[in-house]
Formats: structure tokens, sequence, C-alpha cells
């Protein structure tokens, strides 16, 4: 069967897609977006989690036939996702800076992810665009060794924050729960949030 479905902001159209083919093998294989990464293939490690109509899910979960005509954003195009939100008064400050969370009032709805729309000049794979807060919080924070897990990590942290501009240290631990790394011990990556929190709260 075709898919044709946004990915990033561009629209992709994926062909001779079998039955059980996942959205993960989608992005990785067909569209050559290496960023989510295969591990478990069982929804239990979170090292594939993109962004579903704004919603993080495990790609490797998600049937290929079940994105027609949806908006998938990677790790690839968080960054310019996440721009955009800032610009379009979503994301983690909820428009109001209040420093707590956003009780389900805030985040982008699903009209606003339909709209966001990937700039001329920024590339596919993410090179050569300025880094989101997250991004470079896990560099600052050196939250990054082998690497693996960090996309997984990346989408789901920046859909928290999204959500909740002024995390507690339990609202990062459950966000992330389903997020595993074998290399940093976890706390660098708590610490990470943290520091994209402070710095997302210092900017409104």
């Amino acid at each position: 069967m075709r898919v044709n479905f946004t990915v990033n902001g561009r629209q992709q159209e994926a062909d001779d897609v079998w039955e059980g083919e996942s959205l993960l093998y989608v992005l990785r294989e067909r569209l050559g977006l290496p960023g989510s990464k295969n591990a478990c293939e069982q929804g239990e490690c979170g090292s594939c989690t993109v962004r579903l109509d704004g919603v993080p899910v495990c790609s490797c979960l998600v049937a290929a036939g079940q994105v027609e005509g949806r908006d998938v954003v990677t790790v690839e195009g968080l960054a310019d996702f996440a721009r955009q939100r800032e610009e379009h008064g979503h994301g983690g400050a909820c428009g109001g800076g209040s420093g707590g969370g956003c009780g389900g009032k805030g985040g982008v709805t699903l009209d606003a992810a339909k709209r966001w729309q990937a700039r001329p000049g920024d590339s596919q794979t993410g090179e050569g665009v300025e880094l989101s807060a997250i991004q470079q919080a896990f560099i600052d924070a050196g939250a990054v060794q082998c690497g693996f897990c960090t996309p997984g990590l990346l989408v789901q942290a920046d859909a928290l924050l999204e959500e909740n501009s002024s995390p507690s240290d339990q609202d990062i631990r459950e966000a992330l729960s389903g997020n595993l790394c074998r290399c940093t011990g976890y706390e660098k990556i708590l610490d990470a949030v943290r520091l994209a929190a402070a710095r997302q709260s210092e900017a409104v």
C-alpha cells in the first residue's frame, strides 16, 4: 500500500508498504531518518519515540498505515518544531509563564500541528539548524553518552516541557519512565530537563 503523511513539516509518500510494517521501519529504512532507534521493538525502551499529531508514541508499535494523513515529528525535526511552537505562542510556558503546570490547557493543538511547516532552508536531517532548548541542555548537562537512547529522551522531554513548564523531579521521572538508558545513570538526564525548564522560565 501507499502511505502519505507529513514528517517534520514535509509531505512524504511511502510506497509498497506491507501490512505489518511499523512507522519506525518506514522512517528509518524508507525515508532515511535514522534518529529514531530500533531496539526492543516492543514499546518498552522508548528509543523510537516520535510525536504523532503532537503526542509522543513508540513508533515501533504504530503500524505505518495508521499514520495516513497524519503528522509525525522525529528528533531530526525537533528543533524547528520547538522554535515554531514558541513563535506561535504554544509550548511549556503555555503562553502565560505562571510557573506551574498547564493543567491540560497548553500544548499544541491538532490544528496547530497540522499547520506546522518546516522552513525551506532547513534540512530534512536537522543538520545546520539551531538546537532546541532541551537539545542544548542535554549537551550542557552532559546527559549524552553513547547516544542511542537520546533521540527518544529528547522527544519525550520536549513533550513534557510543553505541557509543564516547571516540572518537579517526580514529574520528570514519571514522564521519562518509559525511556531506558544503560549509560548515564539518569541523573544527568534529570539535570538536563531541569536546566531546560529553568532556561525556559527565564525566557518568559
